[in-house]
């Protein structure tokens, strides 16, 4: 994360560092595309949705703390500029009635914000020793004081007092789409930019046809936005966490069109390529499905070879990418086979280096997967 103390927030700084990554992608893509790319920027401040604190302690006293970017020794935090509204309301009230018990405060070890654009949230305090009947009975009572869902953590330990999510609710167009966004699983920090994602992604998938292969769903970020404009949608996460919220967020969202399955891009690979069967896919007939489209959103290393080399046979690819990088040495091998007609740049980490950004890729002949 960014070093919150030296940064400048303001919107000519924004600007200046966004037109600097952006320029720094376009060099990157140019060998293979030298058409326009869409950019959407953040809101300067206000616009992260969840973050991560040290707590140091100091004579009976528990504060705030981050780390340089490269480095282990930690530096106090008073104010979370980039933090939404929520979590900047949250962090002193919460400090407040850490120091004031010390209960809560024994060997508190990290604080977690998980809020929405919509208004809700959750804290998850973290510890270094076993959370006890006098910890839940102190941390229901801040919970009520707060607001909001409170929830602890030590070794081997978890304790929810409430529940251990909270509700998000995103405008894709002219759908309300609602997602529950769970403490342990992954979720896009920057509310406002993941919307413009959802539209520009569901904007390239207007005129599909055929089925969707989704790989890397996590909970159904994408899945839920995109499923409606494909006959069928089979999609995959290795996290169980994960997969069982994506399950819920596709019931609530009315989403009825999709098979969703706990397992890694490289076995839905060796299953479509008929190298070895598996009991997870048991109840899904692969050679039915008529897959036009591969949308992925890896982690930050991109494509292995072997889903790099399934992804050759589709129609179309649409790949979101944390890692411009990463992308661009996929791109070296779809390039064989695909163009790009379409590219997107995301400011999902304003004030820090990295840029998300999008493609859309067509096969230069006709596909070869039915």
């Amino acid at each position: 994360m960014a070093n919150l103390i030296n940064t400048q927030f303001n919107s000519e700084t924004y600007v200046a560092d966004l037109r600097a990554k952006v320029a720094q992608f376009t060099d990157r893509l140019h060998e293979h595309y030298q058409g326009a790319i869409a950019v959407y920027p953040s809101i300067p401040t206000g616009f992260r949705m969840r973050a991560e604190f040290r707590i140091l302690h100091n004579d009976h006293q528990a504060y705030y703390a981050m780390t340089y970017p490269g480095s282990k020794r930690p530096y106090p935090v008073t104010t979370f500029p980039i933090g939404s509204t929520l979590i900047n309301q949250l962090m002193p009230a919460l400090l407040g009635y850490v120091n004031d018990s010390i209960i809560l405060r024994d060997k508190l070890f990290a604080v977690e914000f998980l809020t929405t654009s919509s208004g809700d949230g959750l804290v998850t305090l973290i510890y270094h020793r076993r959370l006890d009947t006098a910890w839940e009975e102190r941390a229901l009572h801040l919970q009520h004081q707060l607001d909001v869902a409170i929830m602890g953590r030590s070794r081997k330990q978890k304790c929810v007092l409430s529940r251990d999510y909270v509700t998000e609710t995103l405008q894709v167009g002219s759908r309300h789409l609602t997602y529950r966004q769970v403490e342990s699983a992954f979720t896009q920090p920057n509310a406002t930019i993941n919307e413009k994602m959802l539209a520009w992604a569901n904007q390239r998938c207007v005129d599909s046809t055929g089925d969707l292969l989704e790989l890397y769903c996590g909970t159904g970020n994408f899945t839920v936005a995109l499923a409606h404009h494909f006959q069928r949608v089979l999609a995959t996460e290795i996290s169980k966490t994960s997969v069982q919220t994506a399950r819920y967020n596709l019931e609530q969202n009315n989403v009825c069109n999709v098979e969703l399955v706990r397992m890694s891009s490289e076995d839905i690979t060796q299953a479509i390529d008929g190298i070895r069967p598996f009991r997870r896919l048991a109840h899904i007939e692969l050679e039915k499905y008529s897959f036009s489209t591969l949308f992925v959103d890896p982690p930050r290393a991109g494509l292995d070879a072997e889903t790099l080399s399934l992804a050759t046979r589709f129609e179309r690819i649409l790949y979101i990418s944390c890692n411009p990088s990463s992308l661009m040495d996929n791109v070296r091998v779809l390039a064989a086979t695909h163009r790009i007609t379409a590219s997107a740049a995301f400011d999902q980490f304003p004030w820090t280096p990295h840029l998300e950004v999008g493609l859309m890729l067509e096969r230069i002949d006709s596909p070869l997967i039915a």
